[in-house]
């Protein structure tokens, strides 16, 4: 899907969606509308972790608690910078949650330069990532920090 398109559709959901299930709703459409998306997931910061939130995919993650600073998931949470792992094979800090995961992007949601939590994407597909996605992601994490 065209990033363009699917930034305006992000923002439809946004704008008619009750706001308990507008998380889950974006999810949703994106990992629907974007094939290499294999697990979606928000990360909500809680003290100094990383909570699950809403997620889709085909199964759940056991890391559904992270330390900041661990994991790629804890670091992009540490440095406020996304983090885009192209072969997650070749990084130390990933944790395994997939057999089948290849590569990774975690983009942080931050409301007035603050962290408030994160997107992270696994994809079965390795370099499925590149900085396309990360602008892309940063517009939506962007979007959905006024709703956090």
């Amino acid at each position: 899907m065209d990033y363009d398109i699917a930034e305006q559709k992000i923002k439809k959901i946004i704008s008619e969606s009750d706001p308990s299930h507008l998380l889950q709703n974006c999810l949703e459409f994106l990992y629907e509308k974007f094939a290499k998306y294999s697990w979606i997931g928000i990360y909500l910061v809680k003290g100094n972790n990383l909570i699950l939130g809403p997620w889709k995919g085909m199964h759940p993650t056991e890391h559904t608690k992270i330390p900041i600073g661990k994991g790629i998931c804890g670091a992009a949470a540490k440095t406020g910078k996304t983090e885009l792992v192209t072969d997650v094979s070749t990084d130390n800090r990933y944790l395994s949650c997939f057999a089948s995961t290849r590569s990774e992007i975690v983009v942080p949601i931050k409301k007035n330069d603050k962290i408030i939590g994160e997107i992270d994407i696994d994809s079965d597909i390795t370099d499925a990532f590149d900085t396309q996605d990360a602008v892309f992601l940063e517009k939506i994490a962007n979007m959905l920090s006024k709703h956090i």
